[in-house]
């Protein structure tokens, strides 16, 4: 009887041994693990640089902060510029350090001005000398030239969307046709390297075609 358990266990621990080694032999060597992903490559927009332009007050915090966070994480350096310095306050309590004035946006330093929106942007933006300036400027050297929400208003004053496709918040949409512009009830419209969002719920869309254009 204590040979038979002998036998026994011996002939178990072959079988053991022998499913331990076929599973090394199964696992291919250098595999990764379920748990690893690919990187993401967040040097993407590296060397470019971007200046957002806010009213001072009243802007509309989302439509700053998506776009900018998801332009920083790709590795383009980022600005704030306004119609003040000291810090500018959004509509929904976002406060942000401003680096410049409107009057010390140097145009040629960047590849793309975004323009963004939100109650305040019709009382300091629209009819700003030095806003419809920087937009004439910026489109006559080819920039990338975007704006949300209301903000197209400054686009449209600068004349740059006339006979183009262009949004607005919609109850905007006359500031847009009176200047000629073609008025599209969508989220985001990209006419060559104009952009422009409808409103803070298209602010994750705006970023990503800004995105888009700056590395077209």
């Amino acid at each position: 009887m204590r040979n038979t358990n002998i036998k026994f266990f011996g002939v178990a621990l072959t079988l053991i041994a022998l499913l331990l080694l076929v599973g090394c032999l199964g696992q291919p060597t250098g595999s990764p693990t379920p748990k690893e992903t690919p990187t993401v490559k967040k040097e993407l927009l590296e060397g470019k640089k971007v200046v957002f332009i806010v009213s001072h007050e009243g802007f509309r915090d989302e439509e700053l902060k998506i776009p900018m966070e998801m332009i920083k994480e790709k590795g383009a350096d980022v600005s704030i510029a306004s119609d003040g310095k000291g810090k500018a306050k959004g509509a929904l309590g976002m406060e942000v350090n401003i680096d410049f004035d409107l009057n010390e946006v140097k145009v040629d330093e960047y590849d793309a001005i975004v323009f963004i929106g939100g109650p305040g942007t019709p009382k300091h933006l629209w009819g700003n000398h030095e806003a419809i300036s920087i937009v004439k400027e910026a489109y006559g050297k080819g920039k990338i030239i975007a704006a949300i929400c209301l903000a197209p208003g400054v686009l449209a004053e600068a004349g740059v969307l006339k006979g183009r496709d262009a949004t607005i918040f919609h109850t905007a949409k006359n500031k847009l046709v009176s200047c000629g512009a073609n008025y599209k009830g969508e989220r985001v419209v990209v006419s060559d390297k104009i952009i422009t969002a409808s409103g803070p719920e298209a602010a994750k869309e705006f970023g990503e075609a800004i995105i888009n254009v700056l590395t077209t």
